[in-house]
């Protein structure tokens, strides 16, 4: 089993990949396998809501995007990572993110996913809130830690201080093998996921 994370910070060895190295350090110590993706410095375009996608994701293919979607589609579980920019997400991983369940949504149904917020000091409750928006409108099972998903400091080494956001870190890595071990137990016995009603879909604009 292994699971996605995408580091959503131009930095690639700042502080959100230091965050996301410990999730990564807790995964392997129960058996999983884990990659991080960068989304790196080159520019994000927006979702357009052009209506475009395509079997390999998005229209556009000038970004990582696709290749993120196609690694996603042989991940298990994932978990996305994020500097706090103005009480927020980078505006970076939420235009990749739109594109990427835009166009290939389908693709993590049933899956877990979690979300972690990394900041020098505040923002990081909002920001975990925006991330977390992305796994209840996808059939995604949601996983937690023993506090809020979230690590503090200007820098990787700062981070690296913050005891207690380390040890949130640890402990989701082992909750997500949890989890996804379960639903491979599941799986095991027979149990398939429910097949979703989409045959309502109101539209309140007369």
């Amino acid at each position: 089993m292994k699971v996605l994370m995408l580091n959503g910070s131009s930095h690639i060895n700042g502080t959100t990949m230091a965050a996301l190295t410990e999730v990564g350090k807790a995964l392997e110590e129960d058996g999983i396998e884990y990659e991080i993706f960068q989304i790196g410095g080159g520019p994000v375009a927006d979702c357009l809501g052009c209506g475009q996608c395509t079997e390999s994701g998005c229209i556009f293919s000038d970004d990582a995007v696709n290749a993120f979607v196609e690694k996603a589609k042989a991940a298990d579980g994932y978990i996305f990572g994020t500097p706090v920019y103005y009480a927020h997400p980078s505006g970076r991983i939420q235009s990749f993110l739109d594109r990427v369940f835009y166009s290939s949504g389908k693709h993590f149904a049933h899956k877990p996913g979690a979300s972690v917020a990394v900041a020098r000091r505040g923002g990081t409750a909002t920001t975990f809130d925006v991330l977390n928006k992305y796994f209840g409108i996808t059939q995604m099972i949601t996983v937690g830690s023993t506090y809020w998903n979230q690590v503090h400091g200007r820098n990787a080494e700062d981070a690296a201080k913050d005891l207690e956001g380390m040890q949130t870190m640890r402990n989701l890595g082992h909750n997500m093998a949890w989890v996804l071990k379960c639903l491979e137990a599941g799986k095991e016995k027979g149990l398939v996921p429910p097949t979703a009603d989409r045959s309502n879909q109101t539209n309140f604009i007369r």
